[in-house]
């Protein structure tokens, strides 16, 4: 993960194959060039996630951070000297859309899935990447049954874990005694961290003292729920669901005058680029992450530094996770010497075989291991909203 010079970049940018969501021009033009490659040979790595919609920040994020690894693996010299294709599709965070997009990813010759991106959908994508014996690693999919699959790894924290380190860190920060929980009780994500939030408090002697449900059939209206937190002198919130409806959180939370701590998971990373969303809501908001993009170490600086370059935006967790994901991908295939002729069930058979013997140093985290369940060994770290800006704590 080298700093690459303007000129660099731009070469990168040519070498890389196909751009996710081009036109069908470019898209042409990628498929023609890439007859010129080592053999014709090509490796292909698909991706789904919401590029539309509610969810939009996220999709996008990861299919930046996807092209932006797939555009210096190609710099590079490739995969084991062969050339990377990198093909997307918008499911709109929709577990039905999410399948159709895999074999619209299929039907493109998709052999690495790095995806999708929300749990919904990678819960019903992964029955299918489980049939066809197709490696999959999702930057961000963090529901437990995400994994069972032995083709299925994740480059972020599962929901129980994510819990857990919220709790753990509340406590060993002496942030606060007494929480709040607000959780949408219709998704696996948000119920997942609840439940194991709450099992780990009891283990800190963390007092919860209100814990508020909601469903996505009704989702806009939280002054009840946080009444229930006011009432109850909650000194912190958790809030372990997605920006969209957060935001609504905040907005409501300050026109009650209710000013708790809140705490998020990864769900919050990217309310700060909500269109048209007051940033002053969010002053104070704790985010438990693995990644910041206040680092100056390596190689997180340069790759914020190139991923602005490219995209002219500052990269949250969704896009350092996704561009972690595609290297994790490069070492099981080099690890594992495949060649982009082998079948997509002999190519997931031989990156298994050697998941658990990687190492990858990325910007989620240095020295990343995998476990055989197909979960990521690494720390966390938290950031807290400065000034509308993520600053690392």
């Amino acid at each position: 993960m080298k700093k690459f010079m303007t000129a660099a970049v731009a070469m990168a940018m040519a070498m890389s194959l196909v751009a996710c969501g081009g036109s069908d021009k470019e898209t042409a033009s990628a498929s023609t060039s890439n007859t010129d490659s080592k053999e014709g040979a090509t490796f292909v790595i698909g991706n789904s996630g919401p590029l539309t919609g509610g969810a939009a920040v996220y999709g996008n994020a990861v299919k930046n951070g996807i092209q932006l690894a797939v555009d210096e693996i190609n710099a590079a010299g490739g995969i084991n000297g062969y050339p990377v294709k990198f093909v997307c599709e918008d499911d709109e965070a929709d577990a039905e859309k999410a399948v159709n997009a895999y074999n619209t990813l299929k039907d493109q010759g998709m052999q690495v899935m790095v995806g999708t991106t929300t749990s919904g959908a990678c819960l019903a994508v992964c029955a299918e990447t489980a049939n066809d014996n197709m490696f999959q690693i999702t930057p961000s999919g963090t529901a437990v049954k995400i994994t069972e699959p032995e083709n299925v790894f994740r480059m972020c924290f599962s929901d129980p874990e994510q819990g857990t380190k919220a709790a753990q860190y509340i406590s060993e920060n002496k942030i606060a005694q007494k929480v709040g929980v607000i959780y949408d009780s219709s998704d696996p994500y948000s119920a997942g961290v609840y439940e194991n939030f709450a099992a780990t408090c009891k283990e800190y002697s963390l007092e919860i003292v209100a814990a508020e449900a909601f469903t996505s059939e009704n989702k806009t209206d939280f002054k009840t729920q946080l009444q229930k937190m006011k009432d109850s002198g909650a000194e912190l919130v958790l809030l372990p669901f997605y920006y969209t409806e957060a935001s609504l959180v905040l907005k409501q939370a300050k026109e009650m005058n209710f000013a708790p701590i809140f705490f998020g998971c990864d769900g919050m990373d990217g309310i700060l680029d909500l269109p048209d969303f007051d940033k002053s809501v969010a002053e104070g908001l704790y985010l438990l992450t693995p990644f910041s993009a206040e680092s100056t170490e390596e190689p997180t600086a340069s790759f914020v530094k190139n991923y602005q370059e490219k995209y002219n935006d500052i990269p949250i967790q969704f896009a350092a996770g996704a561009y972690d994901s595609v290297y994790v991908v490069k070492a099981a295939m080099e690890k594992a010497g495949v060649k982009p002729d082998m079948s997509v069930s002999e190519i997931c058979d031989a990156m298994k075989a050697v998941m658990t013997e990687i190492q990858v140093d990325g910007v989620t985290g240095k020295g990343v291991t995998f476990t055989k369940e197909g979960e990521p060994n690494k720390q966390p770290m938290a950031v807290v909203v400065e000034n509308g800006a993520y600053k690392l704590k």
